[in-house]
């Protein structure tokens, strides 16, 4: 899987990540990282992050220009 979003739940921020990854229509893998200590050490005051291909990408915002030019994607219109 190219993409993985790190959530957690009630997370506003993660929810307008999650509609950008959804019209731009890759596949996408969620990993939720309540109670995973690694990950909420490494990730907690970023959610959501975003990673492409194994590297982060971004975080707090998913700019859908730029992933759709990074994925090889045009964008619509």
């Amino acid at each position: 899987m190219r993409l993985l979003l790190y959530t957690r739940e009630g997370c506003h921020l993660c929810e307008e990540a999650r509609a950008v990854l959804e019209r731009v229509g890759e596949p996408f893998e969620e990993v939720d990282i309540s109670g995973d200590d690694e990950l909420e050490e490494e990730y907690g005051f970023r959610i959501p992050v975003l990673l492409l291909d194994g590297k982060e990408h971004g975080y707090w915002r998913v700019e859908e220009d730029r992933l759709r030019s990074d994925l090889g994607l045009f964008s619509p219109g």
